[in-house]
C-alpha cells in the first residue's frame, strides 16, 4: 500500500471516529476498578452517622481495627472515637468533588472541598463492608517555602526502613515502598511512574495542593518537590487484603512536624503500586 493511500484510508478512519485519533499503548489497556455499590451504601451510612454524631450506628459501621486522625494530625482509636465522635472538616459534602474505587477487599472514598480533603477507607470482612481508616489533611493556603524531608542522604526510607516485614506481602510492599522515596528523592520519573497507579493522588499538610500522578511527574521534572517529599519512617503497620494493602505509618521529617501517613498499595501484574497518599502533620507532636 502507498503511503498516500495509507494516509487516505487514515483520514477516513479519523473522521469517522469523530475527528478523534485514538492511539492505543499497553499502558492506556489498564481500567482502574470502579467501585463496590455495596462499599458505596457503607460509605453512606457512615457519613450519615457520623453526620448525627449516631454512636449506636457508627458502633455497627467500624471494623475492629478501625482509627481516625482529623487535620490536626489527632488520632483516635475505635473506642476512644465512639467514647466521643470527631467532628468532620467537611461539614456537608454536597459540594465536594469525590473519587472511589474498590480493590478487592479494600476500598476508599475521596472527598475534596477547598483546602479540606477527608479520606475514607473501607475493608470487606465476612462479606461485610466497614470503615477501617479515615484521614484528614488541611492544605497550606498558599504554596510552601519549605519542605520537610529526609536529608540529603535519605538513609531512612531509601535505603532502609523501622519496619520488619512479618509475610512475604509486607517484604514486597516495603520494598516498593523504598524504591518509590528513592526514585522521588532522585527525581526519577520514569521509575517513579511504574511505582504508582494511574489513580494516584498525593495530599500533605506540608502542600497547597493535591497531586495526581502526572502533576507529581512534572514537579519531579522541573526539580521541584512542592512540600511533599520522602520522610524517615519510624514505625508503622500494615494490613493485608489479598491483592490490596492498608499501610499506616508515623514519620518525622528533618525539619517541621511529625507526620502520620495512610497509603494504599495494590498488586497489579505481579508488581505492587501505591494509588495514594495522605500525609497529616501531627500539631500537637512539635519537635
Amino acid at each position: 500500500m502507498s503511503t498516500n493511500l495509507l494516509m487516505r484510508n487514515l483520514r477516513r478512519f479519523v473522521l469517522a471516529c469523530g475527528g478523534v485519533l485514538l492511539l492505543w499503548s499497553p499502558a492506556q489497556a489498564f481500567q482502574v476498578p470502579a467501585a463496590d455499590p455495596a462499599m458505596l451504601q457503607a460509605d453512606a451510612a457512615f457519613v450519615q452517622a457520623l453526620a448525627k454524631g449516631d454512636k449506636a450506628a457508627l458502633d455497627k459501621l467500624l471494623d475492629a481495627e478501625f482509627t481516625w486522625t482529623d487535620y490536626n494530625g489527632k488520632s483516635m482509636t475505635r473506642a476512644q472515637f465512639l467514647q466521643t465522635p470527631g467532628k468532620p472538616a467537611i461539614a456537608s459534602e454536597a459540594a465536594a468533588e469525590h473519587k472511589q474505587y474498590t480493590y478487592g477487599d479494600l476500598g476508599n472514598v475521596q472527598a475534596n472541598q477547598g483546602r479540606a480533603h477527608a479520606l475514607r477507607i473501607y475493608a470487606k470482612r465476612g462479606g461485610t463492608w466497614k470503615a477501617i481508616d479515615y484521614q484528614e489533611v488541611m492544605s497550606l493556603e498558599n504554596p510552601p517555602t519549605a519542605t520537610p524531608g529526609a536529608g540529603k542522604d535519605c538513609e531512612n526510607p531509601c535505603k532502609k526502613i523501622l519496619f520488619t516485614p512479618k509475610t512475604e506481602t509486607e517484604k514486597q510492599v516495603a520494598t516498593a515502598y523504598s524504591k518509590l522515596e528513592t526514585a522521588a528523592m532522585a527525581h526519577n520519573s520514569p521509575v517513579f511512574a511504574t511505582l504508582v497507579g494511574d489513580e494516584f493522588v498525593a495530599a500533605s499538610s506540608n502542600s497547597n495542593k493535591v497531586y495526581d500522578k502526572q502533576g507529581r511527574i512534572d514537579d519531579f521534572n522541573h526539580s521541584k518537590m512542592a512540600g511533599v517529599a520522602p520522610t524517615p519512617l519510624m514505625s508503622g503497620r500494615m494490613i493485608a487484603f489479598g491483592d490490596a494493602v492498608l499501610m499506616i505509618s508515623e514519620h518525622i521529617p528533618d525539619k517541621g512536624l511529625p507526620l502520620h501517613v495512610t497509603r494504599i498499595w495494590v498488586r497489579r501484574n505481579g508488581n505492587w503500586v501505591e494509588t495514594l497518599s495522605y500525609q497529616t502533620s501531627v500539631k500537637d507532636g512539635k519537635r
